[in-house]
């Protein structure tokens, strides 16, 4: 009959109740042995009767909804009864002030009020030496602390803290961690493919064989957000907590590193959790870091998934490798109809050009259709094509961050206006415009892409000397597709370094890829050339250099510009390989003219210029903007409006510069 009601006083208990009242009983009888213990060796002690004695019995295992923590660590460490009486121990210590003077009297001197080692092996039952063994479960997991230096028997011995905590019912993360994990919180949109990855990697956790290491699952890719969303989908899927670690956080030190991945293969056990290595940022030429996070790989049991651009190698563990790219153009699309709800219809076929031109992840798309339909709420009047402009600005700006740490980004102001140029190399960049324009609708609804992924960039070479307006035409074409404009200086990105001009342009392209932004190559024969006889590994490598940009250029979804003043040292194979060129003219005369009547903006006072005169100057635009801009500074230091004197000064400071000597041809008559 007893039996039969303390089942059913363990049916209405809750588990936090059962398990406080299971430890209890449990210590009562390392209690107990330890007064038995007292006894024998004829130490008198006084202490307050055991739970045995009150009539506090333990709940039966089997009637709690969940097994109890003591038993859960018991099973998770093999612990032996042994063990776990000196775990108990340990535990009475912080949660029963009798304990204290029950091993003091127990050990026969007062100073002696903690357990030891010796008092283990004297007073518990089924006692064994190897239970503190340094690879025994209670100092291999670090379930208690000991000072081995004050001796191996008579060194007191402590508790974990998080073990304690853990007996009591009380889960966290250990605090030795919190400075380097974090739980990776909020549920991340998955799009179908991505769904997919996240469903294999839980089927290979919840299929694999008992006793054998679980591989490695590497997520590789360029979409950081993506793989995060992945990894988290599938441990909710197995019923894990996701915590990530950054590679940079990973100690460096033999004995932290050893410390760090002891307590985390605990925490792993304890609180059923898995880790996500953050390696997506690691610098290749960190050695040092490469192997640790190698070794880490390969000493942690627990399931790890690696976050990286590229495929990791691991020298004992097993891996298996998932390619994760950006949701494709369907699913961006079916993305930004779910985000933008009831807004979506508004944007009839538009979102079709949003995908073509920028390539974002599913949060991304969320992110970008949050803002806009919070603007939305505050002015519900909005046209469709305010609605795209609107939504297209947002995608502009969600891009950017990344790339706004690699390149120069340029406000690109001018238009077609200030552009002056003969028609033919107008006609080319209207075609430019064209293309970047209508890539939507001839790739993918007219099928273009589907027969063949190769030559799909749109790229563009702009030749002609310093100053005749190839940096205004990437500003007129970005303006009038409302792109960012962003300027790379090759002579920059080229490094001696064997393989690292190609990580650079990797670099660059890779963020740009989001926003599609119009890419402006400054100083193209920085790197472009006649193509040099291999003589060396040098030679080699230059060569692999330049055919990795054009590679990147013609894969690129927005525009890639290239400037050079020297077309003609240009190899004739790269050039094929690269959609338009256009040759920009020095001005003559008549050009010159039309330069100088729209370089002034219509707010600045000007007076008596005579153009025909100032056409003179046999110069490039460039040239004519800094005389121009010189003039207006010495106008406004004078109080004056701008006049031929002020301009024939500032030529002569330009020429000057040039160093070039200004005819009378070119000024007769100025003044």
């Amino acid at each position: 009959m007893k039996d039969v009601k303390t089942m059913e006083q363990a049916t209405t208990m809750t588990w936090e109740e059962a398990n406080q009242r299971y430890l209890v009983a449990a210590l009562a009888t390392v209690r107990l042995s330890l007064e038995q213990h007292t006894r024998q060796t004829g130490t008198p002690v006084t202490t307050p009767g055991t739970d045995h004695e009150n009539g506090a019995t333990p709940p039966g295992v089997s009637a709690m909804p969940a097994p109890p923590a003591l038993e859960l660590l018991c099973s998770l460490f093999q612990l032996s009864p042994f063990e776990r009486d000196i775990l108990l121990l340990c535990a009475g210590m912080e949660l029963d002030a009798a304990f204290s003077g029950l091993c003091a009297a127990a050990q026969g001197e007062s100073t002696r009020a903690y357990p030891t080692f010796s008092l283990a092996l004297a007073a518990l039952p089924e006692p064994h030496w190897s239970a503190l063994a340094p690879e025994a479960p209670l100092r291999h997991w670090r379930l208690i602390e000991m000072n081995t230096n004050a001796g191996l028997t008579t060194a007191p011995l402590r508790i974990d803290e998080r073990i304690l905590h853990c007996l009591a019912g009380i889960s966290y993360l250990d605090e030795r961690l919190a400075g380097l994990v974090e739980p990776v919180r909020g549920e991340g949109q998955l799009v179908p493919s991505h769904r997919a990855v996240a469903e294999r990697l839980a089927t290979l956790w919840t299929h694999a064989v008992e006793g054998e290491r679980l591989p490695v699952a590497q997520l590789c890719g360029s979409e950081p957000a993506s793989k995060r969303a992945i990894a988290q989908a599938a441990c909710r899927t197995v019923g894990l907590r996701l915590f990530a670690l950054s590679a940079y956080a990973l100690p460096l030190n033999p004995a932290e590193f050893a410390a760090f991945t002891r307590l985390w293969e605990r925490e792993a056990m304890l609180g059923g959790s898995a880790l996500l290595l953050d390696a997506d940022d690691l610098d290749a030429s960190d050695a040092v870091r490469d192997r640790y996070i190698t070794h880490l790989l390969d000493v942690l049991d627990e399931i790890v998934i690696v976050s990286s651009r590229e495929r990791r190698r691991t020298m004992e563990r097993p891996v298996i490798s998932f390619d994760v790219g950006k949701p494709t153009a369907s699913e961006q699309r079916d993305t930004w109809r779910s985000t933008l709800g009831t807004a979506s219809p508004m944007l009839n076929g538009k979102i079709a050009a949003l995908t073509s031109q920028f390539d974002l992840s599913a949060v991304t798309i969320a992110s970008a259709s949050a803002e806009v339909l919070g603007q939305l709420a505050q002015n519900n009047e909005v046209s469709a094509s305010e609605l795209h402009a609107l939504l297209w600005d947002t995608c502009r700006v969600q891009a950017r961050p990344r790339l706004d740490d690699l390149a120069q980004r340029i406000t690109p102001a001018a238009s077609w206006d200030e552009l002056v140029l003969p028609e033919a190399q107008r006609e080319v960049l209207r075609d430019i415009a064209i293309h970047v324009r209508q890539r939507a609708t001839v790739y993918e609804t007219w099928g273009f892409a589907a027969r063949s992924g190769r030559g799909l960039g749109i790229s563009a070479l702009f030749a002609g000397v310093s100053g005749t307006g190839k940096t205004m035409a990437a500003e007129v074409l970005a303006n009038e597709l409302r792109l960012d404009l962003y300027r790379i200086d090759l002579s920059q990105v080229v490094s001696k370094y064997i393989g690292e001009t190609e990580k650079n342009l990797r670099r660059m392209f890779d963020a740009a890829e989001e926003g599609g932004a119009v890419l402006l190559f400054d100083e193209a024969d920085a790197l472009f050339g006649k193509r040099s006889e291999v003589k060396d590994s040098h030679d080699r490598y230059a060569n692999i250099e330049v055919s990795y940009l054009l590679q990147r250029m013609e894969a690129y979804r927005g525009l890639a510009v290239l400037t050079t003043n020297l077309k003609n040292a240009l190899d004739s194979a790269f050039l094929r390989r690269i959609r338009f060129i256009v040759q920009f003219p020095f001005p003559d005369a008549a050009q010159r003219a039309e330069i100088w009547r729209r370089i002034f903006p219509a707010s600045t006072p000007t007076e008596r210029l005579d153009i025909s005169r100032l056409a003179r100057l046999n110069v490039t635009g460039g040239n004519i903007r800094n005389i121009a801009l010189n003039a207006a500074f010495l106008a406004a230091d004078a109080g004056e409006p701008v006049r031929m004197a002020h301009l024939l000064r500032a030529a002569r400071g330009e020429y000057t510069k040039l160093e070039k000597a200004l005819t009378e041809a070119e000024i007769g008559g100025w003044v």
